[in-house]
């Protein structure tokens, strides 16, 4: 129950339940089902790789009708959907987004997928859709990595992208619960997020539309959030900026950046240096897993205060007025991290100083989260404690020593064991001593 501590609480309900769900209907890993791809894809060219473009010989279906159906490992093609549809006409639809990198030493990892499972459950509940078993699907998905290896790129800042999408399919018309649902993976090699790399963007800070509102879907990674952002983000295109700063409310409270969430390294007012972004509560932010392990490496830093608390563009400006405002970024999935330097704002070109001293806290972060996310840093670093024998053995930390990252691995023969040994799965510790959120997957 330590690592519920650090959830927020419409994702804490489906975390506690993660072990009653192992008894609820749930596809398996052991019924798993395999069809290879007879017509192989070309791999594309790993330096010229576009975010998106490209996908692997194969994806993972399972279909629910009441109960689950075995997972199925199929060639990549298109889905045979019904027109009536629920996901087609109400937005039954959620997605995670996810990746796998070639590490140093030519293992493939996974991080911090358990997180994913966590928040892609919550998503379910909030649409009614059927519970399952997150660790059942991540070793589905270790197998699919597996067969489609060839696809993991080695090029610099590439990847490995995983896209478990999760859909309503009943034939029907009339806003109800989905009485049939399909739930497939796919995954495809990615370069940067962003064409240019790890370049500052500009930010067009929205005074009209809203990302999300108290009590709505914000906090979930539901399809239906991201459509209604296209248009401002194409009005923001035309204006000079490359995404939007995504406000709420009359106080004009900051959320989110783009797809990203907000971070801040700024002099408080009381004289402290500070790394500030907004809170879960309200729902008006996502719980990005990326989010979550910079929270979780800064406080174990303790270099200065970190805090989830709210601020507006009233505080922002006023702090950038009087220079007290070292860095602003954002931070997800897709770009791990990426510099702010300047905000649109009301007429106004708000210049923020995130690349005058060449965004030390960003490219610190950039890097130690790449490092764990490819193998740089060693299992045996100062990162990683473990005091006993029973305790490696076992993947749980013993109640003198905790965690701060762990491993979970497994040979090749043993690929109808727990997890294929192509998967190194990693977690980061929050600074609390109470909480461990190693070992990553428990399986």
């Amino acid at each position: 129950m330590a690592l519920l501590h650090r959830i927020p609480h419409h994702l804490r309900c489906v975390a506690g339940t993660l072990r009653s769900l192992r008894t609820v209907s749930t596809f398996k890993f052991a019924d798993l089902v395999e069809e290879r791809t007879k017509t192989p894809g070309p791999l594309p060219d790993w330096n010229a790789l576009k975010f998106g473009h490209h996908f692997s010989d194969h994806m993972l279906t399972v279909e629910w009708k009441g109960n689950w159906s075995q997972p199925h490992i199929r060639p990549f093609g298109p889905l045979a959907i019904h027109p009536a549809a629920k996901a087609l006409h109400y937005a039954v639809q959620l997605f995670e987004g996810m990746k796998a990198y070639l590490g140093v030493d030519g293992r493939i990892r996974l991080f911090r997928p358990e997180l994913n499972m966590i928040r892609m459950n919550s998503s379910s509940e909030r649409l009614g859709l059927a519970p399952f078993d997150g660790q059942e699907l991540l070793k589905c998905l270790a197998r699919l990595i597996e067969v489609d290896r060839r696809f993991v790129p080695s090029a610099p800042q590439s990847s490995l992208y995983i896209r478990p999408t999760y859909i309503g399919t009943e034939p029907t018309l009339g806003v109800t619960t989905s009485n049939e649902a399909l739930l497939f993976v796919v995954v495809g090699p990615v370069g940067p997020y962003f064409p240019t790399g790890f370049r500052p963007v500009t930010l067009l800070a929205d005074t009209v539309h809203v990302r999300a509102h108290p009590g709505g879907c914000g906090g979930y990674k539901l399809g239906a959030n991201y459509g209604p952002t296209v248009y401002p983000a194409k009005k923001a295109n035309d204006l000079g900026a490359q995404q939007i700063l995504w406000l709420y409310g009359e106080d004009r409270l900051v959320t989110e950046a783009g797809t990203m969430n907000t971070f801040m390294l700024w002099e408080a007012e009381d004289g402290r240096l500070e790394l500030v972004t907004p809170p879960l509560e309200s729902h008006l932010i996502l719980p990005g897993v990326t989010r979550q392990s910079i929270l979780d490496l800064t406080r174990r830093w303790n270099e200065f205060r970190v805090v989830e608390k709210n601020f507006t563009m009233g505080h922002l400006v006023k702090a950038l007025r009087a220079g007290r405002v070292r860095e602003l970024f954002g931070a997800g999935t897709a770009c791990v991290v990426c510099p702010i330097e300047r905000i649109l704002y009301e007429g106004q070109r708000l210049d923020v100083p995130t690349m005058k001293a060449g965004a030390p806290l960003t490219n610190r972060l950039l890097k130690e989260l790449s490092d764990i996310q490819v193998g740089e840093v060693a299992l045996h670093s100062a990162m990683c404690r473990c005091s006993t024998a029973a305790c490696r053995a076992s993947g749980r930390p013993s109640s003198a020593d905790r965690w701060d990252r762990s491993e979970a691995m497994v040979s090749e023969k043993d690929l109808r064991q727990p997890l294929p040994s192509v998967l190194l799965l990693l977690a980061i510790k929050a600074r609390s001593p109470g909480i461990a959120l190693g070992p990553a997957l428990s399986l």
